[in-house]
């Protein structure tokens, strides 16, 4: 329990040797897991371990990292988690935001509760409720009266910790920023806080969605090849990209279009022919052109189905291909982190990406590794 950051590393010893296995023997993943090694040993919480890793990684291209439970930030965001506190204004202004933007087709990001802080302590991190006049510690034998919270807020600020509706008024007050660059879910979590940022008086940047991309190494371009696919061809549906396969793979015509237009012409050359003796019979002919058309569309289905089955081989390295690329039909960079490419590529894998990505062009960046 309590605050991740501050959890001990030596929870991670097994993990470690985990990943370890995992990454293989190249000298590229033997280094990486190296430093991941020795800034885990050299300190006992999460947080400084990571910060330190982090710094290893990035800190030569001038990343900055900063301990948000520090009490001198936390001392500087009490006047906002006390007005969160008292008056809970929070709740109602992204409620109110989540509404509007549901409206228009997007769903809500993040819970908004009528107190969104915690209340940290040895070992625990749990919600603050108010129940009455008093307010309690979910989880713990702790209650406040207003003025007990209140001092202790004051005294201990370093005890209070903004959750997923506060964070970004916390970060945005420490470190302001003209812009936010985030992907489509974080932008749309955004979109909740505008109003909110102004009942505090904070700054709310300008929201900027990033780059997305699509990593293909060796394997995947090669596979492409050998199938004949296109990168454009992989943000097809999967079913519509097999279907689009067969169809171009397959020796005969396995669409029967032009019959199922010839049969339509005979069936309403013959209503109409019908409708002049009996108008009902006209009604019975059409009747009989829709049972006629869906026996074909069945024949189509089954014509498809055979020529699959010719390719299934085929069908299945498609099947994996966007599975691999599109887990669960969603992006890769959703499942994928750097450790899947470092062991492979190196320092040179954030090298290709610094080239290839600038977070103020719009557009999803493929990287094909040919080499």
């Amino acid at each position: 329990g309590g605050a991740v950051g501050a959890r001990s590393t030596q929870t991670l010893s097994k993990a470690l040797a985990q990943l370890k296995e995992v990454l293989g023997e190249s000298p590229e993943a033997q280094y990486i897991y190296e430093q991941l090694e020795a800034a885990y040993q050299r300190h006992e919480t999460y947080g400084m371990a990571t910060a330190d890793y982090v710094h290893q990684l990035f800190g030569r291209y001038g990343l900055l990292v900063l301990d948000m439970a520090r009490p001198a930030f936390k001392r500087a965001f009490v006047p906002i988690m006390e007005e969160e506190l008292f008056e809970q204004a929070s709740q109602a202004y992204i409620e109110a935001a989540q509404a509007q933007l549901e409206a228009v087709g997007f769903s809500g990001q993040a819970h908004a509760r009528e107190i969104n802080l915690f209340y940290l302590g040895q070992g625990y991190r749990e919600r603050i409720v108010k129940e009455g006049d008093t307010y309690l510690v979910l989880n713990q034998d702790l209650q406040f009266s207003a003025a007990q919270l209140r001092e202790e807020l004051r005294a201990h600020p370093e005890r209070f910790s903004p959750n997923v509706i506060m964070r970004p008024l916390f970060q945005e007050l420490i470190l302001p920023n003209l812009a936010y660059v985030g992907g489509g879910g974080e932008i749309a979590y955004w979109l909740e806080r505008k109003e909110q940022f102004a009942h505090f008086g904070i700054p709310f940047p300008m929201l900027i969605r990033r780059n997305s991309l699509l990593w293909l190494d060796r394997g995947n371009c090669q596979r492409m090849d050998k199938l004949g696919l296109t990168v454009e061809d992989l943000f097809q549906d999967t079913d519509a990209l097999i279907r689009a396969y067969v169809t171009k793979s397959a020796q005969s015509e396995l669409t029967i279009a032009e019959e199922k237009a010839q049969l339509e012409s005979l069936f309403q050359s013959i209503a109409n022919k019908a409708r002049d003796i009996d108008p009902t019979l006209a009604k019975a002919i059409l009747a009989e052109y829709t049972r006629q058309a869906k026996s074909l569309d069945n024949l189509e289905g089954r014509l498809l189905r055979a020529e699959k089955q010719k390719h299934e081989t085929a069908l299945n390295q498609i099947r994996k291909l966007k599975e691999k690329l599109f887990p669960n039909n969603g992006l890769q960079e959703r499942y994928d982190n750097f450790l899947n490419f470092y062991p492979r590529y190196g320092d040179r894998f954030f090298e290709i990406l610094l080239t290839h990505l600038d977070p103020l062009t719009e557009g999803f960046v493929v990287i094909a590794d040919r080499d």
